[in-house]
Order: structure tokens, then sequence, then C-alpha cells
């Protein structure tokens, strides 16, 4: 299980090392169609780390294997 948990925590910290970087962009992005498009993409990202941390969270329930 710690390899799952691994790759999670992994997961994790890329997705929102992604997230931080798309919301510099967005600060420094011009033009309304940009802005959209980054605000897209920002919001699956969220929902993409949302989903990781419940399944983190599920695994830490579940406990050792």
């Amino acid at each position: 299980m710690s390899d799952a948990r691994d790759n999670l925590d992994q997961r994790i910290a890329l997705t929102r090392r992604n997230i931080a970087d798309l919301t510099e962009q967005a600060a420094a992005a011009a033009g309304a169609a940009v802005e959209e498009s980054l605000a897209s993409r920002l919001d699956q990202l969220q929902e993409l780390l949302n989903d990781l941390l419940q399944r983190r969270e599920a695994l830490e329930r579940k406990g050792p294997a």
C-alpha cells in the first residue's frame, strides 16, 4: 500500500505545481480567450486534485493491507 500512497502523493504534488504554474500564467495573461482557457484548465486541475486527495484519504482509512 505504501507504493500506492507514494504514487498518489507524487501525483498530488505534481498537480499542485501545475496549478501554481497555471495561476502564474493566468496572472500574466491578456485577452479574454486566453483567460477563459486558463480558467478552464485550472478548473480541470482542481477537480483532479480533489479526486486525488479523496483517493489518498480513502487509502488512509483503509489502513495497512
